[in-house]
This record gives structure tokens, sequence and C-alpha cells, in this order.
């Protein structure tokens, strides 16, 4: 590892991946790369905390992989594999398992919230995740963990954990601290913008998936929610308008001031056509790349090996001191 602050960041291969997931973290994963030494990890084990083909679970483990690489993760500057092939993360989990309290996880509201999605299926996986991305986060002595607003809970949780076990048994683990980009760091979903944008929605014109083909954007964007108004500008109070203005915003890159006179006086049908257009332009080399990616699928998992060789050594490590310090052989 350098001498640069580690970052890590982890993502489920459940699901597609959305401009919300991209402009929430992916993108910002991509821009960092110079500056963190960053480790990506494809959480599949997390994942099965919901029943799960095995089949396609395999298929979307290297599917996610593919679009990273394709959105921008370079194998030269970044780690990138895959959380279950490295054993050490369950086995820390359960060390932390055994210091974390009860009282502690059932505050967790992203248990709450999926127990009510998953009513039939409220297994111990669910309720004691935390303690895996705990686990995740802490065997890399990680500096910085980015998340967004919805997510600090879960870093706090971990920060605890460590902070307790350092105490309680010696200086093992790097408190982590959370890393809060505002930018795009929230996209909300186009049939409701009250509601974050999610992999896991039904409706059909919620989310604008990175592989989405051009005709089902221009789509997607002409039904999205906005107001009765027809002027454009960023108002936080106008949600529908204001998320597709955010949306435009982080992928031209331009700033608030320049978009709304870009489109003073021409009203929706206008901006919706402009920004159906940008999305389809942002996206084209993700899916070029993606699609030659995946015709050669040895390359993908030749890197994915190479990222577990990579991070091996300093989880093995972590865990180790873990071990010992809690009186395991």
């Amino acid at each position: 590892m350098s001498a640069k602050k580690i970052v890590f960041s982890g993502i489920q291969p459940t699901g597609n991946i959305h401009l919300g997931n991209y402009l929430g973290a992916v993108k910002n994963w991509v821009d960092m790369q110079d500056v963190y030494d960053n480790i990506f990890c494809v959480v599949n084990s997390h994942a099965i905390t919901i029943k799960q083909d095995p089949e396609e679970l395999i298929k979307k483990t290297i599917d996610l992989a593919c679009i990273l690489i394709a959105c921008g993760i370079d194998p030269k500057k970044s780690h990138l594999f895959v959380q279950s092939e490295i054993d050490y993360h369950p086995a820390l989990a359960w060390i932390l398992d055994c210091n974390i309290f009860m009282g502690d996880m059932t505050r967790m509201t992203q248990f709450k919230d999926k127990s009510k999605k998953n009513p039939k299926n409220i297994n111990v996986g669910l309720f004691n995740y935390p303690a895996l991305m705990a686990a995740d986060i802490l065997l890399y002595q990680a500096d910085l963990v980015p998340v967004g607003n919805d997510q600090k809970q879960h870093i706090e949780l971990t920060r605890n954990v460590a902070m307790k076990f350092n105490r309680d048994f010696g200086e093992c683990f790097k408190i982590p601290e959370p890393l809060i980009v505002e930018q795009g760091a929230r996209v909300m979903g186009l049939d409701d913008p009250l509601t974050k944008m999610s992999k896991s929605a039904t409706g059909k014109n919620h989310a604008i998936f990175l592989l989405d083909d051009p005709d089902i954007i221009v789509n997607k964007i002409k039904k999205a929610t906005t107001d009765s108004n027809s002027d454009i500008v960023f108002d936080e109070t106008r949600h529908g308008i204001y998320n597709l203005l955010c949306i435009y915003e982080a992928l031209s890159g331009k700033d608030r001031i320049s978009i709304e006179n870009e489109f003073d006086g021409k009203g929706y049908g206008v901006f919706k056509n402009a920004l159906a257009d940008i999305i389809i332009n942002y996206l084209k080399p993700i899916q070029e790349q993606y699609k030659q990616l995946k015709s050669d699928e040895k390359y993908i998992r030749d890197i994915l090996q190479n990222g577990v060789d990579s991070v091996l050594p300093l989880a093995r490590d972590t865990y180790n001191k873990a071990k010992k310090l809690v009186g395991l052989i």
C-alpha cells in the first residue's frame, strides 16, 4: 500500500447500476483515484442477506466489475476485488460481533427498512450485516469511507466498535472518517422526486440505468415528474425539476447560473430533450467499454484476482492482530 490515505468503498452486485449510484458514488471513486489509495470491493457477501439465484449472483458480480472498470476505475491505480474471495471479512466480522451490543444493532435503520421490504426473510445476516460492513472497512485500516448522509449511521457503528476494541484489547484498528461528497450525492427517483433513486424500486420510469438504450432514456426523461410551472431554476422546493437540474449540473459540469441562463424562457420540453441528450452522450463511452469488457471474462477475472493479491497481506495482518489480541490461537 502507498503512503496516501486509504479509502474503502463497497457496492453490492444486485439490481442494475443506475445514474444515482454513478453520480452518488462511482463517479466520485473515479475522480479521487489520483488523490487516495483506493480499495473498491464488490460486496457480494452482503447481497445474500436477500435470497439470490446463485448463477445470477455470479453473473452480476462479474457484470458489476465490468461496469466499474468501464466507468473509469483503473486497476493500475486502484484495488478492485470481490469480497467473498477474502475469508478474513467474515472472520473479522465474528470478532466484531462479539464486541457490538444488541442495542446498537437494533437502532440500525436500514435493518428496519429492509425487514419491511422482505418480511418473509428477516434472517440473522440481515440484522447482523453492519458488523460485516465494519469488518470490510477495518480490515484495510481505511482512513476514509465515502458515504451518503443516509449511511453515516453505519460509519458511526464502525468507528464505535473500533474504538471500543482498541480500548479493551489494545491498538488494532484505524478509526475511519466519513467522506461525504455533496454534489450529486443524492439523486432522486424520476417518478417520485421525494424518494432516493433505488435499484429495488419497481416503477419502470423510476431510474436511468447505465446500460439503458437511448430511446429508453428519452422516454424516461420525458415522463419524469416536474410541476405546473414553466421556469427552469434551481428551487429546492420544486422537487421534480430541481432533481433533473441537479443531474444536468453533475453531467454537464456547468454552474447553476449558466444552466438557468441557458434555459431561460425555454420551458420543460426543451430542457428535458437537452437532459436526455447529455445523459445519452455521457453514457455512450461507458456502454461501449462495457460491451468490450464483457467479451473477455478472463481479463476481468484476472483483474479481480490481482486485486485480491494486492490487498490480501493487509487484510491478513489486521485479522491476525485482532485474533491474537482477543486470545484466539
